[in-house]
């Protein structure tokens, strides 16, 4: 028997031409139509889902991603104690991939004004306030709070503040705490996911209140790629002791629990897929079922078995391609539409976004299209080696 259908300017397989014919006989009979529709259509709804669901998921962690990052050094070296913060910042900043370091120490008090007194996180500057202090370009030294604090107590550049340190001095007349009074500079703009308040202020002011404290020095290369390799080369250079730790490192629980968030999200909105599928299954067995005479014709004109396999894989696989495919057109396509017009509105108060953003991003995509194929194929699998266990002969007594 040929392998091939010739038609007018075509020539195809005999498994493709076959199970083409077999789709499209699929309309005639209304209930194996409905099966088939109800298996593409599931087969889209679940790949769209997934899409959808990966996207808005992507999208908030990608915010988040910069929020955070927004508010973290590149590098960051930790001094050990008894070695000069000054010259650890100058080794730093020697390394010949080191864009800029300046030199911090940070600490724990309390900022008190007219509208009462809050706990803070202090850091001390040496010339500008980090990165992650957010202030105007052509703001001079001096004392930075958040806006958000700043709104809340109505405080504006020179009002005078006082800062008192958890550390308490021994003074003739016993313990005294450490208070420094220094007038507002301006503010700096809070994270949306912040959750304590934050203080700059002189390196000078700092030290006092502090009396030495923990000191960091925070390095930049301008790329987030190179400042790992930095990192490594500098923990080679610097003295024993000092604690070098990246971006990565310094959101290292951020970063599993997002890849875990987004794992499970995966594996729970596919299970609509694997529903899917299992529609697939039946209705590639419903079709093998209606077509034993036609089966066994065709293994009686010596169509080989692996011919006939290849037939409802086919019928599978097209059924398949055209659920992903729709599925796929709809799942992108309304994740750009809802990502460009901010179609889903959330409350900025509560969030730290105004709207439920959507990411597409091309390996999710690539991972999403080839498990709802495999899977959609794997299931035609079973059905299709039903049909080759067929005997032609008993087939076509039936």
């Amino acid at each position: 028997m040929s392998r091939r259908e010739r038609g007018p300017g075509l020539t195809l397989p005999l498994p493709l031409a076959v199970a083409l014919r077999y789709l499209k006989s699929t309309r005639r009979d209304a209930f194996v139509s409905f099966l088939s529709a109800a298996a593409v259509g599931g087969l889209a709804l679940g790949v769209t889902a997934l899409i959808l669901a990966l996207a808005a998921l992507t999208g908030f962690q990608e915010a988040l991603k910069r929020e955070i990052l927004g508010r973290t050094p590149e590098i960051e070296v930790a001094v050990p104690a008894g070695e000069g913060a000054q010259g650890v910042r100058d080794l730093v900043a020697a390394h010949p991939g080191v864009g800029s370091a300046e030199l911090l120490v940070r600490g724990q008090g309390w900022l008190v004004g007219q509208a009462g007194a809050r706990p803070v996180e202090l850091t001390g500057y040496e010339r500008r306030p980090p990165a992650s202090f957010p202030i105007a370009a052509d703001a001079g030294p001096g004392l930075y709070v958040g806006d958000r604090l700043a709104a809340a107590w109505g405080l504006e550049p020179g009002d005078a503040l006082e800062i008192a340190s958890s550390r308490p001095t021994l003074s003739p007349l016993g313990v005294q705490p450490r208070v420094r009074r220094l007038p507002l500079a301006g503010t700096f703009a809070t994270g949306r996911t912040e959750v304590e308040d934050r203080v700059a202020l002189p390196l000078a002011a700092a030290e006092a209140l502090l009396g030495g404290g923990d000191y960091r020095v925070v390095a930049s290369t301008g790329d987030l790629d190179r400042a790992l390799a930095v990192a490594a080369e500098l923990a080679a250079a610097l003295p024993a002791g000092s604690r070098v730790r990246t971006w990565r490192d310094l959101n290292r629980g951020l970063f599993f629990a997002l890849r875990l968030e987004k794992t499970l999200m995966f594996v729970a909105v596919f299970l609509i897929v694997l529903v899917a599928g299992l529609a697939l299954v039946s209705n590639v067995t419903l079709i093998v079922a209606s077509k034993r005479a036609e089966i066994g014709m065709l293994g009686a004109m010596g169509a080989r078995p692996g011919s006939l396999q290849a037939i409802f894989l086919l019928l599978g696989a097209l059924q398949a391609v055209g659920g992903v495919a729709l599925g796929a057109a709809l799942g992108v396509g309304g994740a750009v539409l809802l990502d460009r017009y901010r179609l889903i509105e959330i409350p900025g108060s509560v969030y730290f976004l105004d709207y439920v953003p959507f990411q597409v991003r091309t390996p999710d995509l690539a991972l999403v299209l080839g498990a709802a194929l495999a899977l959609a194929v794997g299931c035609a699998l079973l059905p299709a080696r039903k049909a080759v266990a067929l005997e032609p002969v008993e087939a076509l007594r039936r």
